[in-house]
């Protein structure tokens, strides 16, 4: 049995948490602020104040926290980048000292723990999620969380703290539904394994019951919409998953972590897989289950499993930490090729280039790239918009194809004279089709790349469709929008309300 696992089981005290922890998580959160104002929003967070202005128990595509969340910034901040961007900031600096905290449940001293916060601070996927203010760095601090539980209950065999692990699945899930499809396959692990004699008691059951209550609201929306989470999901696992993807996966995983820390957590599976703790050895059964499942349904979307590398990270840092230190080069060099690595993962991440050198970075990651263009296409929207004539205008509604675009219209346009624009994808289907009787649809579409053939979709319901501009970004990045186009459609071939209901798309 490991040495970590003995000491916890023999009752020794472990090691205060090391100051300096907090000094890297104030690091994190003070880089990601210093760059909340570069280039624009995000695609998903123009959603995600559309979604904050029509709260409700869940949507299609999350539940219902992240949008609440959005909903306080505009009460705080208005529409604001920054004040939206607060939040999965204080999550990232949150996921920083979890980290930290589970290598010294692993009974990490203060420099293992220095090392953990330092591996999860420089994780590319924490620092690209936490720029955005979407689902993903809740889902981190979420998931990270749920796993020092688990750690803690294995080193102390305190059952109480289960009660505790059913609270964070509750509102991680409350978040993201992938917190609960972890607890579901790391509950299973426990049942079915040596971990079941030692720390399933009623305790278990009733962090469960916990959990359960907490994400009922979600499941009573899902319940009255069609359960539009699962077709949603389908949806995403025909874009994402297949063969064709588990090469993506594979790779994908090596750029969870600073390519110079992937180290350390290999290390950290070994760690909790000799350590002999039929909990901590559960962890390691749990992502094993959980990467096999995401690389054939979801490969395409390497980040659903990133949220347990906080916890591989704190492991190795604590199995590592005795033979960096006996060879000063061997510290030396993980620091040197950490700060390498970090900086290029940063550069692709992070919006820390001037707007116009991001497009070779759009390939690796679209962070960035779907940050740029927004108000240049609002401005374009407007003009076509008032180029209608007035009793044309009257009886119009603007039609998106894609949620940010409306998003962007409704947000962004707020103050430049625009109607609230509708859309079909996700959950915007759900907020309806604006005027039912319009009799013109100024219909936006982002690029072909992204909406392949969408004239000849909208001839299926209007008579007559005609481009009235094409969409572009002043930085030249090809972005979902770029080659996109604005159409007028006029003499439908149906009643707008009653088209409707086909035009439906979960993506």
């Amino acid at each position: 049995m490991g040495r970590a696992a003995q000491d916890g089981q023999d009752g020794e005290r472990i090691a205060p948490l090391a100051r300096r922890v907090f000094a890297v998580a104030g690091v994190v959160f003070a880089v990601l602020m210093a760059l909340s104002q570069r280039y624009g929003f995000h695609r998903d967070e123009l959603y995600f104040l559309d979604c904050a202005r029509h709260l409700q128990a869940s949507y299609v595509d999350q539940p219902v926290l992240a949008p609440l969340m959005a909903r306080v910034s505009l009460s705080l901040f208005g529409v604001s980048a920054v004040g939206l961007r607060l939040w999965p900031a204080l999550a990232a600096a949150g996921t920083v000292v979890v980290g930290a905290l589970t290598a010294r449940e692993f009974g990490g001293a203060r420099r293992a723990q220095l090392l953990a916060a330092i591996a999860t601070g420089t994780m590319p996927v924490l620092l690209g999620s936490a720029h955005v203010a979407n689902t993903t760095s809740y889902e981190l601090l979420a998931w990270a969380a749920i796993a020092f539980v688990v750690v803690r209950i294995g080193r102390t065999g305190d059952t109480r703290w289960w009660l505790a692990a059913g609270v964070l699945v509750g509102l991680g899930a409350e978040f993201n539904h992938l917190a609960a499809i972890f607890a579901a396959v790391l509950l299973a692990a426990v049942l079915l394994g040596p971990a079941r004699r030692t720390v399933s008691d009623r305790r278990l059951l009733a962090g469960a019951v916990i959990a359960s209550l907490l994400v009922l609201p979600d499941l009573w929306w899902q319940a009255h919409h069609g359960w539009a989470m699962f077709e949603m999901t389908r949806a995403l696992n025909g874009e994402h998953g297949g063969p064709g993807n588990i090469l993506t996966w594979l790779m994908g995983q090596l750029g969870m972590s600073c390519l110079a820390m992937t180290l350390l957590w290999m290390a950290g599976l070994r760690f909790l897989w000799r350590s002999g703790q039929p909990l901590w050895r559960a962890l390691v059964i749990a992502y094993a289950a959980l990467f096999v499942l995401f690389a054939v349904t979801t490969g395409a979307q390497v980040y659903y499993l990133a949220g347990l590398y906080v916890c591989l990270l704190a492991a190795g840092a604590v199995d590592l930490d005795r033979w960096l230190y006996a060879r000063p080069e061997r510290l030396c060099g993980l620091v040197i090729a950490t700060a390498v690595s970090a900086a290029l993962s940063a550069v692709v991440v992070l919006p820390v280039l001037p707007a116009s050198g991001v497009a070779w970075t759009y390939g690796t990651s679209p962070i960035s790239g779907e940050t740029q263009g927004w108000p240049q296409l609002v401005g374009t929207v407007r003009q076509v918009w008032t180029g209608l004539p007035a009793e044309q205008r009257a009886n119009a509604v603007i039609f998106a194809a894609d949620y940010s675009e409306a998003g962007a219209i409704n947000e962004l346009g707020r103050t430049a004279g625009l109607p609230t624009a509708v859309s079909s994808q996700n959950t915007d289907w759900w907020w309806g089709p604006g005027n039912p009787n319009a009799t013109t649809v100024m219909a936006i579409a982002p690029g072909p790349d992204y909406a392949p053939g969408y004239e000849a979709h909208l001839r299926q319901y209007f008579r007559n469709v005609r481009v009235a501009a094409t969409l572009t970004n002043p930085d030249g990045v090809h972005n979902i929008e770029s080659g996109g186009h604005v159409y007028i459609c006029t003499d439908p071939v149906r009643p707008w309300g009653t088209t409707w209901p086909e035009l439906r798309n979960y993506a």
